[in-house]
């Protein structure tokens, strides 16, 4: 895939709730995005939750990345977000964020958190663009390798 491929973001991006027969590609994304991953059997059991949405992103019915993100009362977590990575730059975790950011105003939640790596710099700035603000640091909460996590925050 050239740079240029690389730098459009496709218009034909559908995002719709994951479903049992996408587990097994949402694990190799996942294995594929972290270095301490969930298991396939995490998401099989994040699926049946009613308070956590699992949605996923396609094109030409590829399914090229997730988020999963799950409610106590009025807030949200934001857990993990990984877009497959030939398709990654593209603003497909972008579209995944803003959807999650979209049905967390649905179900009532004023506020969404999440944690990203102190070394994440790209990650930070896509949440800062999409209105989370850092509100403060996790010494030490990340492994392989240990790194501090910034606490975001979005106001809905």
């Amino acid at each position: 895939m050239s740079a240029l491929e690389r730098t459009y973001v496709p218009d034909n991006i559908r995002v719709r709730i994951m479903r049992p027969e996408d587990l097994a590609t949402v694990a190799q994304i996942e294995q594929d995005s972290y270095s301490v991953p969930w298991s396939e059997s995490t998401f099989r059991n994040l699926i049946l939750r009613t308070d956590t949405d699992l949605i996923c992103a396609e094109i030409d019915s590829e399914l090229v990345g997730y988020a999963v993100c799950w409610y106590v009362v009025d807030q949200g977590e934001l857990g993990n977000v990984a877009v497959d990575l030939p398709w990654r730059g593209r603003g497909i975790g972008g579209r995944l964020v803003l959807a999650i950011l979209d049905r967390a105003r649905r179900r009532g939640a004023r506020e969404v958190f999440l944690e990203v790596r102190r070394s994440n710099t790209t990650a930070q700035r896509l949440y800062r663009r999409l209105g989370f603000r850092e509100i403060g640091v996790r010494k030490q909460y990340y492994v392989r390798p240990v790194e501090d996590a910034l606490v975001m925050r979005a106001v809905l």
